[in-house]
């Protein structure tokens, strides 16, 4: 059959057509042509599907996220627990890993190119600088443990050349295998291992030497930079508006402010009851302790009370002229402050130093977390802070029997060693500390 035409004439064949074509010229125009091609038709149907996949992505690395934020809370508080070894365990573990993942964004192209002994020599200096930081702080606070010991007296009086002749070591490894047409590249790889053992390592190195203070001395500055980091969070959603620095958009002046105020108040209460617990405030003594062995000690004079005056203008408002409170609280304030305005820019640095190699992030060692330089940016800057500020204003400078013990071992001769012995036994002796028998052995030995 025949498709049915239009008489001659009419009127409305011409105006359709008409219509139709102007009809299909402004579809054409638009972008949307009645006739859709096949690719256009799989990309609207395939538009939602995208969405709900990008949907369901966030909420699984939420989920994620979360879970293993939960294990890292519970994990830390259990080693807080077990005691100032495991601690130390992991501060040492977490620098180690903050040094692969910084060390590994300058080891990539070594690989690259081939060079021998990159990666070595980089591990070489970090067990050297290790070796180095980690004996000074055990020769310094147990040297009447080290310089006792047989076996290691050799190592702790020698320490310091033992480590440098380390050192040369890999200087000397380092040198030998310069490659010509490579030496600029090989000695920017030196330069960066250095910087790293810096910023990284010895920064980590007064953050043991933080623990053997006292708990405290170690959990209330990591405590501050995770409260300023979340109210930094809060306040910069709720009402930031002004951008603080270019190498981070997201941070706002308002989220800066709020977090350094709400940093310094949570920051007062948290002390307030870590300071009731001498697990927290008493300096290590014995590696064995832990929270459940009643750790005992002299309390430093900054976490008992003492007598402030009101200063005049405040007296009409809090109707006293006298107030009794910790000066730790005064010290909180300090380093909330350093924790709210200046250990940021150690996270700043990092997120330049990103930006510099073109990451998201340092590693995936955390699952919805990155790595662990991601976590710990401003910690280091932080803990080389607490060290450095409670040593000038808070530490009790007295002597130690370490300091005795050594001063007896290196500059008194045999004779004078045994005469010292007999003098301070007979002190303990006429004290009613010792037997006469005990008293008698040393003088045997003595002849």
């Amino acid at each position: 059959m025949a498709p049915k035409r239009s008489p001659p004439g009419s009127a409305t064949s011409p105006m359709k057509g008409h219509g139709g074509k102007k009809k299909h010229h402004n579809n054409v125009e638009n972008g949307s042509a009645m006739v859709s091609s096949p690719d256009a038709v799989a990309l609207q149907e395939n538009a939602p599907t995208a969405v709900v996949t990008e949907k369901e992505k966030k909420k699984q690395n939420f989920i994620v996220r979360t879970i293993w934020t939960i294990v890292m809370i519970a994990g830390f508080f259990i080693l807080l627990a077990a005691g100032h070894i495991w601690i130390m365990a992991l501060v040492t573990a977490i620098q180690i890993l903050t040094f692969k993942e910084v060390i590994a964004l300058a080891n990539e192209p070594a690989r690259e190119k081939k060079l021998p002994y990159g990666k070595v020599i980089s591990w070489y200096f970090l067990a050297t600088t290790i070796y180095f930081l980690y004996g000074e702080s055990v020769v310094y606070y147990f040297k009447q443990v080290v310089l006792v010991d047989y076996y290691l007296l050799p190592f702790a009086t020698h320490h310091r050349f033992i480590s440098y002749m380390l050192y040369i070591i890999g200087f000397m490894i380092f040198v030998s295998s310069l490659e010509k047409g490579r030496y600029r590249f090989q000695f920017a790889q030196f330069a960066f291992t250095h910087v790293t053992l810096l910023l990284v390592v010895v920064q980590a190195h007064f953050i043991m030497n933080n623990i053997f203070a006292g708990m405290y001395w170690f959990f209330l500055p990591a405590s501050l930079v995770i409260i300023n980091d979340i109210f930094a969070y809060l306040c910069g959603i709720t009402f930031g508006r002004t951008p603080l620095i270019k190498i981070s958009p997201k941070k706002t002046v308002e989220g800066f402010v709020g977090a350094w105020i709400s940093t310094i108040i949570i920051g007062m209460v948290l002390s307030h009851f870590l300071i009731k617990w001498k697990y927290m405030i008493c300096p290590i003594t014995d590696f064995s302790a832990n929270v459940w062995s009643g750790l005992t000690c002299d309390p430093n004079p900054v976490f008992l009370k003492r007598t402030f005056a009101v200063p005049s203008f405040l007296v009409p408002l809090v109707h006293h002229r006298t107030y009794e409170m910790e000066p730790i609280h005064f010290h909180v304030m300090v380093m909330a402050s350093f924790a709210s305005l200046i250990a940021p820019f150690g996270g700043f640095f990092a997120s330049g130093l990103k930006r510099t190699f073109q990451i998201k992030d340092f590693g995936d060692t955390i699952p919805g977390h990155g790595g662990i330089t991601d976590r710990m940016d401003c910690q280091f800057l932080m803990g080389f802070f607490s060290y450095m500020y409670y040593d000038s204003f808070i530490a009790s400078h007295h002597l130690r029997v370490g300091s005795v013990l050594e001063t007896a071992i290196q500059s008194l001769t045999l004779a004078e060693q045994l005469q010292l012995v007999s003098a301070l036994h007979k002190y303990l002796y006429n004290q009613g500390y010792i037997t006469e028998e005990t008293l008698g052995c040393l003088e045997t030995v003595r002849s």
